[in-house]
């Protein structure tokens, strides 16, 4: 383990390699989020998926020995997990009722606007003309995916839907800079289990008063429940603390808007969602964007 860690901290390829397969699982999980509606209600899978990850992560922490994190930490931890799991997801699940799943992922990852943003603000980062001009790039090509009808000719439910995700969206970069403020110096395992396993709790609280859909028990819901909690929850967020403490947070961020072009392919081949020329051009621009955001130029004014 020890030999893995500092490969991953020494070798910057390998830290980008990791964003590739996040964004990857990310991608085809808002596929399973969607499908699994049909089984069992937005809240309750959302208890079932957290818990799942936050069980699998408190196993590994007890395996590997790590132990509690310090009682100054908890508050902190506390705090990560409702915005970041409770919140998000609370949100976003109960927006999936309305929205597609390719879409819905694209009006989360809106994030890295917000992110970049409050990490100038509160980090003290720097917001390079390289990273703002490919940030710029990537919100348009979201913008262009998204087309016309974010704005007019849809129901309202599908309005309220995509508000809830924005709002989501917000939350998740709130936590992204309150982690890095705060969190970012425990071991990532045992801060990804215990945020995980406090926002579960409050995910569980909210279902309780909630979630009235009853639920259909199946192989494939059980299957849609294990691949989201334990590889795109427990194992992804994990991956994802990592990155971020690799990471500037603007570059960790902006490399996120891969995740809706892999959930909008990975719909449109397994929900029969459309794909049409403002989802492939804006998709171009968000890859244009992350390169022209991440790579280091040989100018240093513009690195």
């Amino acid at each position: 383990m020890a030999k893995w860690k500092k490969w991953i901290i020494e070798n910057k390829a390998a830290v980008w390699l990791l964003v590739l397969a996040i964004t990857l699982i990310w991608g085809y999980a808002w596929v399973t989020m969607k499908a699994a509606l049909e089984y069992m209600g937005p809240f309750a899978f959302s208890s079932f998926r957290f818990g799942t990850g936050a069980v699998t992560l408190l196993l590994v922490v007890w395996i590997m020995k790590i132990g509690l994190p310090p009682k100054e930490y908890w508050k902190h931890l506390v705090i990560v997990g409702i915005l970041q799991t409770a919140i998000v997801f609370l949100l976003v699940m109960y927006g999936l009722t309305f929205v597609d799943a390719g879409k819905s992922s694209v009006l989360l990852y809106s994030m890295p606007m917000f992110s970049s943003l409050l990490a100038v603000k509160f980090l003290g980062e720097k917001l390079t003309p390289a990273k703002l001009i490919g940030l710029t790039i990537g919100m348009i090509g979201l913008l262009t995916i998204m087309g016309w009808d974010i704005w007019i000719g849809q129901p309202a439910e599908v309005i309220l839907g995509e508000v809830l995700i924005v709002i989501g969206a917000l939350s998740w970069a709130v936590s992204n800079t309150y982690f890095r403020l705060h969190v970012q110096d425990l071991p990532k395992i045992q801060s990804s289990a215990f945020q995980m396993l406090f926002g579960s709790i409050a995910i569980i609280i909210a279902s309780l008063f909630l979630e009235s859909q009853p639920i259909v028990w199946n192989a494939e819901l059980i299957y849609y429940i294990l691949f989201t909690g334990v590889l795109a929850s427990a194992l992804c967020f994990t991956v994802w603390f990592i990155i971020m403490s690799r990471l500037d947070m603007v570059s960790a961020t902006i490399s996120t808007l891969l995740v809706p072009i892999f959930g909008l392919a990975f719909s449109s081949v397994l929900l029969g969602e459309t794909m049409t020329i403002g989802v492939l051009t804006g998709s171009a621009m968000i890859i244009i964007g992350i390169i022209i955001a991440t790579v280091r130029w040989k100018n240093p004014r513009v690195q």
